[in-house]
């Protein structure tokens, strides 16, 4: 990608430099960092802030959204268009089982755990079917191992999984209930 000149992008408004960027996310087949943008654009911090917000704002009335992940930025339907789509192509909705989604949880909010980690919050024994498919994901990676007895592998997650929740740092999960408020009758 060429880097649009000096001389170029000081005759652009930021209206225009927005449209530069949207053309480069519906181009790119993978979201596209600040840094790049800013470097194939020739822009400043400041300059690729304002582009963005007024892409954002000019987007707010259509079809797409701006969105901001771990890997960058992107361009997606709009959510309100999210049912309808749905209806239309049912094969594109993929539900999560509740151990999964358990199990991927419990790896955001504790980071980094260990499977037997895993399976002492859960309850239960940890189905490797469940940890294969957050790998094949790319949801999850092992990073290091723990040490202690037998060296059990670390899990955390990934930027795709920031990506598919649509994140952009662990900071922004939803914060875990107070569980000593919360009272259990039998």
């Amino acid at each position: 990608m060429a880097n649009l000149g000096n001389t170029e992008q000081s005759r652009l408004s930021i209206e225009e430099i927005s449209k530069h960027i949207e053309v480069l996310l519906h181009a790119s087949e993978s979201p596209l960092t600040a840094s790049m943008l800013r470097k194939q654009l020739s822009l400043s911090n400041q300059e690729l802030a304002r582009a963005l917000a007024a892409l954002k704002q000019r987007l707010a009335d259509g079809v797409l959204s701006l969105c901001e992940t771990a890997s960058g930025y992107r361009l997606q339907i709009a959510d309100h268009y999210s049912p309808f789509i749905q209806r239309i192509f049912p094969q594109r909705q993929e539900r999560l089982n509740q151990a999964l989604l358990e199990t991927l949880s419990v790896i955001a909010y504790k980071q980094p755990v260990t499977r037997s980690d895993i399976e002492y919050i859960r309850g239960v024994t940890l189905s490797s079917n469940i940890l294969r498919q957050l790998f094949d994901k790319g949801w999850i990676v092992e990073k290091g191992y723990k040490e202690t007895l037998g060296r059990p592998a670390l899990l955390h997650t990934t930027a795709q999984f920031l990506d598919a929740f649509g994140l952009t740092h662990l900071d922004q999960l939803p914060s875990m209930p107070d569980l000593t408020a919360i009272k259990i009758t039998y």
